[in-house]
């Protein structure tokens, strides 16, 4: 990993070449980050930095985003997501018994997670969620408009292109993006096989991803710490009050001041919320 945040390995996946990196020491407790959309493992940097002082933090960007492959035809939908996961977590050994890693994911990153262990049998040490997608209805009706006409957006102009996706993310700061972190987190929508990716992923993003599993949550027999934004415009807050209840024991820890992009929002306070939850009791189930 280059100080400018680059995924330096790959891993072939079922949805495609992966882009991925491990930080800190080698024998530490594997924490998983799992981002969420339109973002990439870019918005871990901080907290991932910061926890790999003490875990070997592992981060990737999710087929069809970032760094990794993006083409025609890919199955970058939130079950493919999740297979991808599953493949991850055993191509990097955290798949046998005592090698569990927590994960902390965001946004659909949540679902990708969820359903990763309530339909592929993944097994966590714990599981920390921000601001996830995991409760319907869910998906803005501009989103859906995007979805719905995936073919005709994906041959905007790049320069309409590249400001719808620039509005889009921008949204999901209450406070405000530094310039260059917008930049960044724009840049892999606007090349040719960028712009398309954006689309498409938008395509197939379906409520029936979370429908599948939402009656599930009562499952889940491991810690869980919830996160939430107070000032997320993208799910309300009130997703979080609700989705604590659905979840055993679940913990739900409100960030002041934060949107949906908690990371960008309040890095320290949500680092200091995860590193608090991952410092917890390991004997607690």
């Amino acid at each position: 990993m280059t100080a400018d945040w680059n995924p330096d390995r790959s891993y072939t996946s079922s949805s495609g070449d992966v882009a991925w990196a491990a930080l800190g020491p080698a024998d530490a407790p594997p924490v998983v980050l799992v981002h969420g959309t339109p973002f990439s493992s870019y918005v871990w940097r901080g907290p991932a930095r910061a926890l790999a002082a003490r875990y070997r933090v592992y981060v990737w960007d999710l087929p069809g985003y970032g760094a990794s492959a993006k083409h025609d035809g890919q199955d970058v939908s939130l079950a493919a997501h999740a297979r991808v996961l599953t493949e991850l977590l055993g191509h990097w050994g955290l798949d046998r018994p005592g090698a569990e890693p927590a994960v902390v994911a965001h946004d659909f990153g949540g679902c990708v997670a969820l359903r990763a262990r309530l339909l592929h049998g993944a097994r966590y040490e714990r599981l920390a969620l921000v601001d996830p997608v995991a409760l319907a209805p869910w998906g803005s009706p501009t989103y859906r408009h995007l979805g719905a006409h995936a073919e005709v957006f994906a041959q905007l102009p790049s320069a309409l292109h590249e400001a719808l996706v620039r509005e889009y993310i921008r949204s999901a700061s209450h406070r405000g993006l530094h310039p260059e972190t917008l930049d960044r987190l724009v840049a892999p929508w606007c090349t040719p096989e960028g712009q398309p990716a954006f689309y498409r992923q938008i395509e197939q993003n379906d409520q029936r991803f979370t429908d599948e599993i939402q009656d599930r949550y009562g499952e889940l027999d491991l810690p869980v710490l919830i996160c939430w934004g107070t000032d997320d415009t993208w799910i309300p807050v009130a997703r979080g009050h609700e989705l604590a209840k659905l979840i055993p024991g679940a913990e739900l820890r409100l960030i002041e001041g934060a949107g949906h992009l908690v990371q960008e929002d309040a890095p320290a306070e949500l680092t200091g919320a995860v590193t608090e939850f991952l410092r917890a009791d390991r004997t607690r189930r």
